[in-house]
């Protein structure tokens, strides 16, 4: 897995994913655990949707 998730994007969806496990957690609606996704996505910088759209928010080094 080559890493396609970084800068911005990944800090953004480990917010937006602890958020919403947080909020699941509290008594929110069950639907708000689909925050595992974007906390995992996020924290292995990896999107496989990203991989088959062939899309990157990695800055690549030379």
């Amino acid at each position: 897995m080559k890493a396609n998730v970084g800068g911005a994007d990944k800090w953004l969806r480990i917010a937006v994913g602890v958020a919403l496990i947080a909020w699941a957690a509290m008594g929110g609606p069950a639907w708000a655990w689909i925050g595992v996704v974007p906390l995992l996505t996020g924290l292995f910088n990896f999107c496989p949707l990203y991989a088959m759209l062939g899309m990157s928010t990695c800055k690549t080094r030379s």
